[in-house]
C-alpha cells in the first residue's frame, strides 16, 4: 500500500504538468483515498473504465485522456455529475496526463512506437509553442513499407489505412501518435522524412501524392495504447503495487 500523494508527486516529476501547452488539464484531477491498494490504467476517462476500475477494486487510476479539458463549459452536472460520482462514491483518485506522455523520451506514445519501428530517435517533431510532444527517427538498415504496416497493424491489433506514395524502403520516420492532423504533417515535409505516422486520418492524400510522402494512419485510440501501457509498467516496478490496464476499445 502506497500513500496516494507519493504517486502523484512521481508522476508530477516524471511527466512535468505544466511543461506544454496543452488542452488537458494535466495532474491529479480527481483526488481520492490517501492509500492506494491498486492502480488501473487506461487510455480515456470515461464510465466503462471507471466501472471497471472499480470493480478491480482499484483506488486510483491514471489515464493519457483525463475527463477536465481547457475547452467547452466547466460542469458538475449531467453525464458529467453520473461519470464523476463513480468515482467519489468509491474514493478513486483520477491523473491524467496528456501531452507530456506523448513526450516522455522512454515511456511516452511516441518514443514506443519508434521502438517498435526498431527506429533510433533523432530529432524533436510536432510543435507547441517553444516545446514540442513527439520525435523523428531513423530505422538504419530500413524497412519495407508494407513490413511496417504488417508490423503496426499486428502489434497495435488495428487496421491501418496507408497512403503509399513514398519510397517503398522506409528510413527516416516522424510519428505523432493520436491525432496530428494537417499541422504535424506539414511538419513532417519539412523534416523531409520518408514516412509520416500518426493515429486519425485527415485530408492529406494529395499533398501526401504529389509530395511523394508515405502516411500511415494507425488510429489514435491504438496509437495511445502503448504509453500508458509503459507507464503501468513503470509503475508496478517503482512502487511493487498491482497495476492493470483496461482498455475499452472505441474502434477509432
Amino acid at each position: 500500500m502506497i500513500e496516494r500523494d507519493i504517486i502523484t508527486n512521481y508522476l508530477n516529476e516524471l511527466l512535468p504538468v505544466g511543461s506544454l501547452e496543452d488542452a488537458s488539464w494535466n495532474g491529479l484531477q480527481i483526488e481520492g483515498s490517501e492509500r492506494v491498494q491498486k492502480i488501473a490504467i487506461g487510455v480515456t476517462a470515461g464510465t466503462d473504465l471507471f466501472n471497471a476500475a472499480t470493480t478491480m477494486k482499484a483506488d486510483y487510476i491514471v489515464v493519457h485522456h483525463g475527463h477536465y479539458w481547457r475547452y467547452g463549459t466547466p460542469s458538475i452536472t449531467g453525464w458529467e455529475k453520473r461519470r464523476i460520482d463513480i468515482l467519489l462514491k468509491n474514493n478513486v483518485s483520477l491523473y491524467a496526463s496528456h501531452l507530456p506522455l506523448d513526450k516522455h523520451p522512454v515511456i511516452g506514445n511516441n518514443a514506443q512506437l519508434l521502438k517498435m519501428l526498431h527506429a533510433e530517435i533523432t530529432g524533436d517533431f510536432m510543435s507547441h509553442g517553444n516545446e514540442t510532444s513527439s520525435y523523428t527517427g531513423m530505422i538504419v538498415r530500413g524497412k519495407h513499407r508494407e513490413e511496417i504496416v504488417s508490423l503496426l497493424e499486428s502489434s497495435l491489433k488495428t487496421p491501418c489505412v496507408t497512403l503509399p506514395f513514398g519510397p517503398p524502403i522506409i528510413r527516416s520516420v516522424a510519428v505523432c501518435s493520436g491525432g496530428g492532423g494537417y499541422r504535424a504533417f506539414a511538419e513532417a515535409l519539412d523534416q523531409k522524412v520518408d514516412l509520416f505516422i500518426t493515429g486519425d486520418t485527415a485530408e492529406i492524400y494529395n499533398d501526401a501524392k504529389d509530395s511523394g510522402t508515405n502516411v500511415i494512419f494507425a488510429g489514435h485510440h491504438a496509437t495511445e495504447r502503448l504509453g500508458i501501457q509503459a507507464l503501468g509498467q513503470l509503475l508496478q516496478k517503482k512502487f511493487e503495487i498491482h497495476v492493470e490496464f483496461i482498455d475499452i476499445p472505441t474502434g477509432l
